[in-house]
């Protein structure tokens, strides 16, 4: 597990640990948060503690951070930077309980997360994507500064369903 703690006026990103799984098992079981994304919807809260268990561990190349709402202490989300599978970019996402949707805490953290990549790293090429029926996750990206650059598609990580996709980049100097 990275030691990354990053602030933006609103809100602590912080390393996600196992004892977040209660606050993390209200976006991972909600359906209206999980439509689009890649896994499947959480039926347990000791489920999201083996994920928060392996992200503690430090599994993969993403840096994995919790969205701490700093008015409150509140957990709203999580989201993560890290390199693409076929390594010429850093990708950024994103995901917060529904009812913190449409605040700007989404763009607020994928800003920071960028940000924290390129100063930290060097990172100059960044994307993202999302699926074409979930516009508010590209108008994410755009906010952050990147551009539409193809269409393309990604499955949920059991293949059950396919989305058709946005992919978006930007290259920083």
């Amino acid at each position: 597990m990275h030691q990354y703690v990053l602030q933006t006026p609103r809100l602590i990103l912080r390393p996600l640990t196992p004892e977040d799984a209660e606050a993390a098992f209200v976006w991972l079981s909600d359906p209206k948060v999980n439509r689009y994304m890649p896994y499947n919807l959480y039926t347990s809260v000791e489920e999201a503690r083996r994920w928060l268990e392996s992200v503690a561990q430090g599994e993969g190349t993403t840096f994995e951070f919790g969205f701490e709402r700093k008015a409150d202490g509140l957990l709203i989300g999580a989201g993560g930077i890290g390199p693409n599978e076929a390594g010429d970019c850093w990708e950024v996402g994103y995901n917060l309980r529904s009812d913190c949707w449409n605040q700007g805490f989404a763009t607020e953290a994928a800003r920071k997360m960028i940000a924290f990549a390129h100063e930290t790293f060097g990172v100059c090429a960044f994307g993202g994507n999302h699926a074409v029926a979930n516009p508010a996750s590209g108008r994410v990206l755009e906010h952050c500064g990147m551009h539409f650059d193809h269409f393309c598609e990604y499955s949920r990580f059991d293949g059950s369903e396919t989305f058709p996709a946005k992919q978006y980049f930007m290259l920083l100097e």
